[in-house]
């Protein structure tokens, strides 16, 4: 008796609302062209404060695409989430008419790492400054990092398994592996994905406590990782969903599979500990890449967690080498986030949109800002580069600890 085909999970939709485009279109055309969109931080409240470069999205007017109902009970990291979403699930080509029939074998799974600072803020200014009347009910929800998953359930009519991942900035890669561990067992469909909005004054104040955010003035010099300049992370609002289903049934009804979640796995090894972080990230790519069933020379590029801190990105390049021997010191590793800003849970999704959309397009976009590149690395810089890529090796670390990395292979090397 012959064994059952296994399971394997598909990206079918992308959504992407960042800096350099709320449009999954958008995105890519900047994000190949190497524009970086980084600038002084503009949101009010945040003048006086030492943080002067940031990635913001100033052309997203949540109103157009989110119920007002919504809206007042959302942050703007969710209007981030349920943007996205619904670009993610219009490309999946599955609208609420293709799901309202069967609301069990949707789920949805996100990441957040700031969650909802400036409804928070908002809420607590009233009560301090008004009283505890003026205070609005959802200010017990909206603030929560598991706002964007319940809203994006409830909003959508999805039933099926919903959580919520904790786990550093590298929760973003470890939500994708979450859907496609789901889907293997047996649900259907995930949306699955991370958004952050941390340039709220109350959040920024609290990101002023990490050693590694960097207070340059000049957006060009801010975020420049693995150069001698380097001098820490500018951060970033915006995100990505995705809609991860089972291949065979995504490809039944006729949908592009545009990627397939080969292999992932995370490690941990400390808040700050970047020299350690060697260790933990090389692992993780080892554990990602026997999942996938991968071996090392089939990587064509790689989307490095890129932190900007002399010794993290140290510690990362000697880890590319030795998860993948030789092959670590050629492959093309690029950093695109260098010119949008690193957003937190939001910083390894995003690039997994872009190492979906590198594959379709036959080009690995550029790492905005740097040129000088002062480790053993072939990083792609000042323009993309045309190549074939049928498998792409997406890196993510956190500030508290955490390593994950993510195997994504091209739909169509899939499709046998």
């Amino acid at each position: 008796m012959s064994e059952p085909h296994p399971r394997r999970a598909a990206v079918t939709g992308i959504g992407v609302v960042a800096p350099n485009g709320t449009s999954t279109g958008s995105f890519w055309k900047s994000t190949q062209e190497g524009i970086s969109v980084l600038d002084r931080v503009t949101r009010e409240g945040c003048e006086h404060l030492p943080l002067r470069v940031a990635g913001e999205i100033r052309d997203f007017e949540a109103s157009a695409a989110i119920e007002e109902r919504y809206l007042v009970q959302t942050d703007r990291f969710t209007h981030f989430a349920m943007a996205a979403a619904d670009l993610a699930l219009d490309d999946a080509r599955l609208g609420q008419a293709d799901t309202s029939g069967e609301p069990f074998r949707v789920g949805v799974v996100t990441a957040a790492g700031s969650g909802g600072g400036e409804f928070g803020q908002r809420e607590l200014q009233r009560l301090w400054g008004k009283g505890s009347r003026f205070v609005g009910p959802y200010q017990s929800i909206a603030w929560f990092y598991a706002a964007s998953t319940g809203q994006i359930s409830i909003r959508r009519g999805f039933k099926g398994p919903c959580s919520v991942v904790a786990a550093d900035e590298a929760g973003g890669l470890d939500a994708l592996a979450h859907a496609a561990r789901a889907v293997r067992r047996g649900t259907d469909v995930i949306v699955a994905g991370a958004t952050e909005a941390p340039l709220a004054p109350y959040s920024v104040v609290c990101q002023l406590g990490y050693e590694e955010l960097s207070t340059a003035d000049d957006p060009s010099r801010a975020y420049r990782p693995f150069t001698a300049g380097a001098c820490g992370f500018v951060p970033a609002e915006g995100g990505a969903m995705f809609v991860v289903e089972e291949e065979g049934s995504a490809r039944e009804r006729g949908a592009r599979v545009r990627a397939t979640l080969a292999g992932h796995a995370a490690t941990f090894t400390g808040a700050s500990r970047w020299a350690e972080s060697r260790e933990g990230l090389a692992e993780a790519v080892r554990g990602a890449l026997d999942e996938a069933g991968c071996a090392p020379e089939e990587i064509d590029v790689v989307f490095a967690d890129a932190l900007g801190v002399p010794e993290a990105d140290r510690a990362e390049a000697l880890a590319i080498t030795d998860a993948l021997g030789a092959h670590g010191r050629r492959v093309p590793v690029t950093a695109p986030k260098t010119g949008i800003g690193r957003g937190y849970c939001a910083a390894p999704v995003l690039d997994a949109a872009a190492a979906v959309l590198a594959m379709e397009h036959g080009l690995i976009p550029p790492t905005p800002n740097v040129f000088d590149i002062c480790h053993d690395l072939d990083l792609v810089t000042v323009r993309a580069r045309a190549a074939e890529v049928r498998t792409a090796l997406v890196l993510g670390r956190g500030l508290m600890g955490s390593n994950s990395a993510l195997v994504l292979r091209h739909g169509a090397a899939d499709a046998s």
